[in-house]
């Protein structure tokens, strides 16, 4: 089993692709080498190859990756399956992960963040959190997607620390992380981990 993600740039022209594409490869970097394991294609458009246990935590971090920049957010699909053959792209590997992937993106229309799975009541149920969770993640400002972000990083950091690591007050991350949705953020993420 493996998990895929699709993903491109919503607005990719409102911002300077020098900035957001050094963060996005960045993000990508943390789980493996381009192009056996992530590329970029079509200037905004990316895939991204994961453990299934990784999918979600990837897909928030590189949603948190993207909203620090202000005027663009990011469509990510994962789909979840077997990968039946391996080649030294990424993007021309093939199995059920890859269809489900595909699929699962090219079904996205109000929703930025959503699963395929071979399971029908897992992607129903997953699908509605996501969606929930959009509607605070989907609006993000670029401050509270670095918060979110270094939090989720260092999950073992108390709030003082994260406060130091970001130069902030201890009280502003601590308001900060209940406007985000942080705590609900990570239930969603802890019911997904349970089932991998």
């Amino acid at each position: 089993m493996t998990s895929i993600i699709t993903g491109d740039i919503i607005s990719s022209r409102s911002a300077d692709p020098k900035l957001w594409l050094a963060a996005l490869k960045a993000e990508l970097n943390k789980y493996g080498t381009a192009p056996k394991h992530w590329e970029v294609y079509r200037g905004d458009s990316f895939q991204l190859e994961v453990s299934p246990k990784q999918a979600l935590i990837a897909a928030l971090l590189i949603k948190a990756s993207i909203k620090q920049f202000k005027t663009i957010d990011v469509r990510l699909a994962i789909g979840i399956g077997k990968k039946t053959y391996d080649a030294e792209a990424i993007t021309e590997s093939n199995g059920s992960a890859f269809v489900n992937s595909g699929e699962c993106f090219e079904s996205l229309r109000k929703s930025r963040l959503a699963i395929k799975t071979e399971d029908d009541s897992f992607n129903q149920v997953i699908n509605i959190m996501l969606d929930l969770a959009s509607l605070t993640m989907d609006n993000w400002t670029p401050k509270a997607a670095l918060l979110f972000k270094a939090t989720l990083e260092h999950s073992d950091f108390n709030q003082i620390e994260i406060a130091k690591l970001l130069d902030r007050k201890q009280s502003n991350v601590s308001a900060g992380l209940k406007r985000i949705g942080y705590d609900e953020i990570l239930k969603m993420l802890n019911y997904y981990n349970s089932q991998f």
